[in-house]
């Protein structure tokens, strides 16, 4: 490949890099309240609501099911309204976030779920309070499983990109449609899907060893 090729590689692949980055910020942000917030409304949470557990649950579920490429056009109009325009790296944040979000809720309500029951009793017993027992007890307990729901997520959030960059998205999906699939060039298309397996091998070693390290310091095996 020329270097002109090999500078629009690059290019992509930090594209592709600053939406994963940008919208795995926002669905951590967004996510981690959301899945407090399903975990202790549950039937055996902290404070049971279930209504309202039902209720945010229908609408996560809703999200979730619903496929990334048609949920990128569906909320057009929110995307512009919040970045300004419905085409490009910015725009193509909003719904990989969007997407994202409510898969890192139910991830984290599934690692405070997972939190021993002896040591929130214990917590209750000793009169701390719902606020008290999530901050000091449930996410101390669920660190690890909370690192490998991030790694899940973000390892998610390549392949959704590839696909935001098939629509407009820019980054190593819209490389490889552009310049590989349309010119005819399986060379570009074949260092596209090696950068994007590379990445997610990244994430994932990345992923592994702080889990490992969190769980050494706590003096238990990896």
């Amino acid at each position: 490949m020329s270097a002109a090729i090999w500078g629009l590689l690059w290019q992509a692949s930090c594209e592709t890099l600053y939406m994963i980055g940008l919208s795995g910020l926002l669905a951590c942000a967004g996510g981690i309240p959301l899945g407090v917030l399903l975990a202790v409304t549950s039937s055996g949470g902290l404070m049971p609501s279930p209504w309202l557990n039902r209720t945010v649950g229908f609408v996560v579920n809703a999200t979730r099911s619903t496929p990334f490429i048609i949920l990128m056009v569906a909320i057009i109009p929110l995307t512009r309204l919040i970045v300004g325009r419905s085409i490009g790296t910015s725009a193509a944040v909003v719904p990989l976030a969007l997407a994202a979000l409510p898969f890192m809720g139910r991830l984290v309500e599934s690692a405070l779920n997972g939190v021993d029951g002896g040591v929130v009793e214990a917590a209750q017993a000793m009169g701390a309070s719902p606020a008290q027992i999530v901050r000091k007890v449930l996410f101390p307990e669920a660190v690890p499983d909370l690192l490998r729901g991030v790694t899940l997520m973000l390892v998610n959030l390549v392949g959704y990109s590839a696909m935001a960059g098939a629509v407009g998205g820019g980054g190593l999906g819209d490389l490889a449609i552009r310049f590989g699939h349309q010119r005819f060039r399986p060379d570009i298309m074949l260092a596209t899907i090696v950068v994007m397996i590379v990445m997610v091998q990244a994430i994932q070693t990345a992923g592994d060893w702080t889990v490992r390290a969190v769980l050494r310091r706590r003096g238990m095996e990896g």
